[in-house]
């Protein structure tokens, strides 16, 4: 019976070491990744002189039971410094400014020995990469040591040099007001100078920048609502008081026209009345008529006032 019982949680043991071993032995890879193998802290390379790692695709795999899988995303990812993420940069006027901005980039699966291993944490150093770069791009923009150029920065001689010149004095500008105005080219300028300059050193691909909003301090904010405000009760006062004057000129042309139809009836009557006299005088029975009408307005009078020379 012992034995029996022995032999039964062996083969239990077997089984569980078994179901253990088969589970370390397997790895599962999700789609839109690939995985790294490492061997006691050494990563396994397909060419050791090119320091390229062996990638697994996605699907299920084998390992040794004491090799670690280390997977990463190379589908593109979007780092986005928005909100709360937000990050302050402090323009070349002194303004300090809150930048919403979001960065698309892509682990290569060919330097994944440099996005693994050469940074402790890549997200993170990403992150302060972009940050570092954008402040220093927002720091000189309009003035010198731009990423491009040595005097202005490059976005802004474009803007003024073509391809349709306008003219701009920066000095009257604020940095807050130059940014936004300059926005897209310094998306640009920023996109271009980690294509160029950065490229794939650290692993990843920088697909796109997009800087989607340049906040200002909340003082500078209180006062370019107060000028919006003052705007836009100008506008309103103007366009009520165009209103009002508007009405007044209908009022007016349709009082002049009610006037011209009044002299006119006034007109007609009085010629009617010319013609009617006419043919009264005509008949020889004017006179009879003026002494008739006399008589009857007298008739009607409360009041008469006699001229003395007529006595």
């Amino acid at each position: 019976m012992d034995i029996v019982t022995f032999m039964a949680g062996f083969a239990l043991g077997l089984l569980l070491l078994g179901a253990w071993v088969s589970r370390r032995c397997m790895f599962r890879v999700e789609e839109g990744s690939v995985a790294v193998l490492t061997t006691f802290g050494a990563a396994e390379c397909s060419d050791p002189e090119q320091k390229k790692l062996a990638t697994w695709p996605p699907g299920l795999h084998m390992k040794k039971p004491w090799q670690k899988v280390l997977a990463v995303q190379t589908m593109e990812q979007i780092l986005d410094l928005s909100g709360e993420k937000a990050r302050t940069a402090m323009a070349a006027d002194g303004t300090t400014l809150r930048l919403d901005s979001i960065l698309r980039y892509q682990p290569l699966e060919g330097r994944l020995a440099d996005y693994l291993f050469g940074m402790k944490s890549p997200r993170e150093h990403v992150t302060g990469l972009f940050t570092c770069l954008l402040r220093n791009e927002i720091a000189n923009f309009g003035t010198s040591g731009g990423l491009e150029s040595g005097g202005r920065s490059r976005a802004l001689d474009l803007a003024i040099r073509g391809p349709n010149p306008v003219t701009i004095d920066t000095h009257d500008m604020g940095s807050f007001a130059l940014l936004r105005s300059r926005r897209a080219r310094l998306n640009q300028d920023i996109a271009k100078f980690c294509h160029t300059q950065i490229g794939d050193r650290y692993g990843v691909r920088f697909n796109a920048v997009d800087l989607v909003d340049i906040l200002p301090p909340d003082e500078l904010a209180a006062a370019l609502n107060a000028v919006i405000y003052a705007h836009t009760e100008a506008g309103t006062l103007y366009y009520r008081t165009e209103g009002d004057c508007q009405q007044r000129i209908l009022g007016a042309e349709q009082g002049l026209e009610i006037a011209k139809a009044k002299a006119k009836s006034t007109e007609l009557e009085m010629r009617k009345l010319a013609e009617f006299l006419t043919r009264l005088d005509e008949d020889s029975t004017l006179d009879l008529y003026v002494q008739r009408r006399r008589a009857e307005v007298l008739g009607d009078a409360k009041l008469l006032y006699v001229n003395d020379a007529s006595f």
